[in-house]
């Protein structure tokens, strides 16, 4: 007689109430190479420096192969570090290699960052929209999510003190420049302000920066970790996804030692460390190319692509539409008239074969429906306008 095998135990809690992506789950609807898509943030392939980062590849792997080959430290690649130390001093941010991490890009930062600091029930506040991939990693560590209220300029600090003395949160997670979804840049008076909130009621800052260099015009705004009352409280993720290549995955954490060690222990437990060769050939990128020269390229066939899309925006979509204009980065955010649902258009706009993210999953709280996010990045401003012509017929 055959006895029927038992039933397997189910899956975590976390596993199962933590929901997909929406933008992987667009990304992979719009495929489709007919398809233009303003939906994905994805840097343009046709801009990466193929051929620098494979001479680099290729000069570790002739040079060094027993070692590039090899398992590392769970720290990093110290001559990667010490260039990523160096570029953050040189920007005014005097930073010491022992004080970085290298991540599997800022995401896996973001991550390790969440399972050192957070229990279960912990509140953590997020700008509202915020980056969807930190809610889904906020909510994987059982936090208590909490939207602060924001306007054009971002997080409103008067609303974010109110809530400090209400929730008694252990973290803020913030995009300051560029924000995704947003594309808004947090001003320099309300950084000071933040600061001044997390030093008075005791208060973790993440300072999430993978779009920073991506400046287009306007004068760069310092970090919040460099202002004096944040230093001992601010960690700083950063990523050589936008300005490097993203298929690297390579980002870092910079933190105050206690928290970095904790950070360290928990990379540890989840890869050892990342991938030697690609922190070796990315130290040797940096040391043998100008990476400047290379990102003054990129932004200015951003900005043009910007431009495109703020130019065309107007005929596109519905009067009474609304939209900003950033002064870099790779999202334009618009809300459409009152009445409009976003998500509802988009399968119209699929059928028309262009694409956009609804803005309403990057909400914290109560999704607006009428919001959605563009991104300008990886089309020329000839397909932008082709693909306008076609969001327009959308709404036609």
């Amino acid at each position: 007689m055959t006895t029927a095998p038992a039933a397997l135990p189910s899956l975590a809690a976390r596993a199962r109430h933590i929901g997909a992506s929406p933008v992987r789950e667009i990304l992979a609807l719009t495929a489709r190479p007919e398809v233009i898509s303003f939906a994905g943030g994805l840097p343009a392939p046709e801009l990466f420096d193929a051929e620098g980062i494979r001479a680099a590849y290729d000069r570790v792997l002739a040079e060094r192969p027993q070692r590039v080959l090899q398992y590392s430290t769970t720290e990093g690649d110290p001559a990667l570090r010490a260039a990523v130390a160096g570029r953050l001093t040189a920007r005014g941010l005097a930073t010491e290699a022992d004080s970085l991490v290298v991540t599997g890009g800022s995401q896996q930062g973001l991550a390790l960052l969440a399972t050192a600091l957070l229990e279960p029930g912990d509140a953590v506040l997020v700008e509202d929209p915020t980056y969807l991939a930190a809610l889904q990693c906020f909510g994987f560590a059982g936090a208590r999510v909490l939207p602060v209220p924001t306007d054009a300029d971002g997080v409103v600090p008067e609303a974010l003190e109110e809530l400090v003395l209400r929730e008694r949160p252990k973290l803020l997670y913030l995009v300051p420049n560029f924000q995704n979804p947003t594309g808004r840049t947090l001003p320099l008076e309300r950084r000071r302000a933040i600061a001044g909130v997390a030093a008075r009621h005791g208060l973790w800052i993440a300072e999430d920066d993978p779009y920073g260099e991506l400046r287009f015009e306007g004068d760069y705004q310092p970090w919040i970790a460099s202002l004096e009352d944040a230093a001992d409280r601010t960690v700083l993720l950063g990523s050589f996804s936008k300005v490097m290549a993203p298929g690297m995955r390579l980002g870092w954490l910079r933190a105050p030692a206690g928290l970095l060690r904790a950070c360290v222990i928990a990379k540890q437990a989840a890869d050892l460390h990342t991938s030697t060769v690609d922190q070796a050939a990315a130290a040797r990128y940096l040391a043998d190319c100008d990476l400047d020269a290379h990102l003054d390229r990129v932004r200015t066939a951003y900005r043009a692509r910007r431009d495109a899309l703020l130019d065309g925006l107007p005929a596109a979509l519905p009067d009474g539409s609304a939209w900003n204009r950033p002064e870099g980065g790779m999202f334009v955010w618009v809300r459409l008239p009152e009445g409009h649902d976003a998500t509802e258009v988009l399968h119209r706009a699929i059928a028309h074969d262009v694409a956009y993210v609804p803005g309403a999953p990057f909400f914290a709280s109560t999704p607006d429906p009428a919001a959605l996010r563009m991104s300008f990045t990886t089309h020329t401003p000839q397909e932008i306008a082709e693909g306008l012509a076609r969001l327009a017929k959308a709404f036609g």
